[in-house]
């Protein structure tokens, strides 16, 4: 066998003990962020993210060195969920629907990832120490990219005028509330976002509370 034979041959068995890698290693961080999300950085020991990985604690630190460099890991997984429902806010896109699909979206993320969503507030509540810089930085440059976009929409006459950045907080608040207050929704609803009836009512209601708002008005 010639030795271009021997490489091609070594690519997929390459491939794939890079995925096994990679989905060990994102199973360390799954396990992580059950912790992380309810004592936070401090509260956590690696030796119970090990233990719930199904890890040794030499193996978890061979691939993250110390507790914060697996816990900002845990964070660049919650911000990539986190900022993907705004690619459904695109200036070529109409405005309502898409609103609309974001909503669905940012409530689906909070059914789903319900941990992360914690995490994020806990973190925010902390004064966001792992991610001041990213906040001022590259995450700002986004949503101002998407205020952009909501402009347009205003301009061509599709949604109401109104301030972007604030039509954002309130659809974060919202959308997020039924993760971070979970406990409190299914106290006084009898159920959460995990119920497929109760989903659909809540994005239902906030979509239509929201589009009302959003209605153009007539001049």
């Amino acid at each position: 066998m010639s030795d271009d034979q021997t490489r091609l041959k070594a690519v997929p068995a390459n491939r794939k003990r890079r995925g096994a890698i990679e989905q060990r290693r994102a199973g360390m961080r799954q396990a992580a962020l059950h912790f992380f999300s309810r004592f936070g950085l401090h509260g956590t020991s690696l030796d119970q993210v090990a233990e719930r990985a199904g890890v040794s604690k030499t193996n978890l630190i061979y691939h993250y060195p110390t507790k914060e460099a697996l816990y900002t890991a845990v964070l660049g997984d919650m911000l990539d969920l986190w900022i993907a429902p705004f690619q459904a806010l695109q200036p070529d896109t109409d405005a309502l629907p898409a609103i609309r699909h974001y909503i669905r979206l940012k409530l689906e993320l909070s059914r789903d990832h319900a941990e992360a969503s914690r995490l994020y507030c806990l973190e925010m509540v902390q004064g966001a120490p792992h991610l001041s810089d990213l906040l001022k930085g590259d995450l700002q440059v986004l949503v101002d990219e998407k205020a952009w976009v909501i402009g347009q929409w205003i301009a061509r006459g599709d949604i109401a005028p109104i301030n972007p950045w604030h039509l954002f907080y309130m659809l974060w608040a919202t959308t997020q509330h039924y993760a971070d207050f979970a406990v409190q929704i299914e106290a006084i609803s009898g159920s959460t976002l995990e119920d497929p009836a109760f989903l659909e009512t809540a994005i239902s209601n906030i979509q239509t509370i929201v589009m009302n708002g959003l209605m153009p008005r007539p001049v």
